[in-house]
């Protein structure tokens, strides 16, 4: 297991002088053009921009799922670049939470044993798992529905289910790619309130992408990427 202690020096997340550039020559695309970034535990953030600005690549890159061309990220005081690949997916594995818009369920598969899944990977036993999962299923408010799978739940209901999957380890910080991207206002907003409602009360680290300001307004910080560079960083003054 990896070790991360975090102190007053050690943010929880950090980025230094962040570039991604991908090809090589004239055709290189500079995704990414020096993003400095610290996010506190306990935050709720939206990260915000228009398309091509930047703000996918940085989640990704937060979220180890792709590494930085140059500069410095940090986890709890680990610098992320500096571990192998296996302690990567580790890291992934025991301290990451991740909710997409599509929600990704296996589609023949109930929704208890979607919310299961991860657990497998962390080889806890059955018993436990079957525990876990109709505790986090029960948590966003979906208790009498784990034999049900994705094709017999609404949209909003399958996202329930993914953000259940994305808790069930107890993460240390959930990152969430256009949750409500599929969603109507009604559903949406359900998705942004238990979204909050797992910040506030669970004290999960959120970082969020999305294209909606009214989305964008649910938390408590506003990071607006363009052009592959932080426009601004506002606490956003209003609650819903």
């Amino acid at each position: 297991m990896i070790a991360f202690s975090q102190t007053e020096n050690h943010p929880f997340i950090e980025l230094k002088g962040v570039t991604k550039v991908y090809g090589t020559g004239q055709a290189a695309m500079h995704a990414l053009r020096g993003i400095d970034l610290r996010i506190d535990e306990g935050e709720f953030v939206a990260v915000m921009g228009p398309s091509g600005s930047g703000k996918s690549t940085c989640l990704n890159i937060l979220a180890c799922l792709d590494t930085p061309t140059t500069g410095i990220y940090k986890f709890k005081g680990i610098e992320v670049g500096k571990l192998t690949r296996s302690q990567r997916t580790r890291l992934r594995r025991f301290y990451l939470g991740f909710v997409f818009q599509g929600y990704n369920l296996l589609n023949r598969t109930s929704a208890l044993d979607n919310i299961e899944l991860p657990l497998i990977y962390r080889r806890i036993s059955a018993i436990e798992r079957r525990k876990r999962a109709i505790n986090a299923l029960e948590t966003v408010g979906l208790r009498g529905w784990e034999s049900h799978t994705p094709g017999e739940l609404s949209g909003g209901q399958q996202q329930r289910v993914a953000i259940a999957r994305a808790i069930v380890t107890e993460p240390a910080i959930l990152f969430a790619d256009e949750p409500t991207g599929n969603l109507d206002t009604a559903r949406s907003r359900e998705i942004m309130d238990l979204l909050s409602a797992l910040n506030q009360n669970q004290g999960i680290t959120i970082v969020m992408v999305t294209h909606e300001p009214d989305m964008a307004a649910y938390a408590k910080r506003t990071i607006h990427f363009l052009d592959g560079l932080v426009e601004s960083d506002e606490q956003n003054g209003r609650a819903i």
